[in-house]
């Protein structure tokens, strides 16, 4: 079967549940599993590589959007694989830290607590949104689907955008405060 021949609704289906799976496991892993004490300042190099990683990912992006924008479809699309590559290792990565240290209290008070809670906010809740969507929007376009691909591309660039800059913010923000 050709790429090209791939059902659109079974691959999103199947993109879905794979989101679903990962984003429960995410959850179970930030406030069901608690972290070994054992790792106490251990791998604290991670909240930071975290970011950096989000910021390449971010950087990656904007550059993939600039080649798109120019038709240059070739270095869009090794853009887009690298953005890709990046926000995946951050994944593993933002896995990592929180199996070994468990979540980071903001101990920040009043307006900067406030300010950083709606940026945490809309972070998780559209990283949650954008996993299947980029998920999605590469199905898309390896399966030559350029349409489908260009319409879902100018919902999941903004998101995806916003997660990879909000990620480096939060970071600033616990670095301020927490760590």
């Amino acid at each position: 079967m050709e790429r090209a021949e791939i059902g659109a609704r079974p691959a999103v289906g199947v993109i879905v549940v794979v989101s679903g799976l990962a984003v429960s496991f995410l959850l179970w892993l930030l406030y069901v599993h608690h972290a070994s004490a054992g790792f106490v300042g251990r791998f604290t190099f991670l909240p930071a590589l975290n970011a950096i990683l989000n910021g390449a990912a971010a950087v990656a992006l904007g550059f993939g959007f600039y080649f798109i924008r120019h038709r240059n479809v070739p270095s869009h699309r090794n853009s887009m694989i690298t953005a890709f590559a990046f926000s995946s290792l951050f994944l593993v990565s933002y896995i990592a830290n929180h199996a070994i240290h468990g979540d980071t209290i903001f101990p920040g008070h009043g307006g900067v607590r406030n300010l950083y809670l709606a940026i945490l906010a809309s972070h998780v809740i559209l990283s949650i949104v954008a996993l299947p969507m980029v998920l999605t929007t590469f199905f898309f376009s390896l399966t030559g689907r350029f349409a489908m691909h260009r319409r879902i591309a100018r919902i999941t660039f903004p998101i995806w955008l916003y997660v990879s800059v909000t990620g480096v913010v939060v970071f600033l923000f616990l670095r301020a405060y927490a760590y």
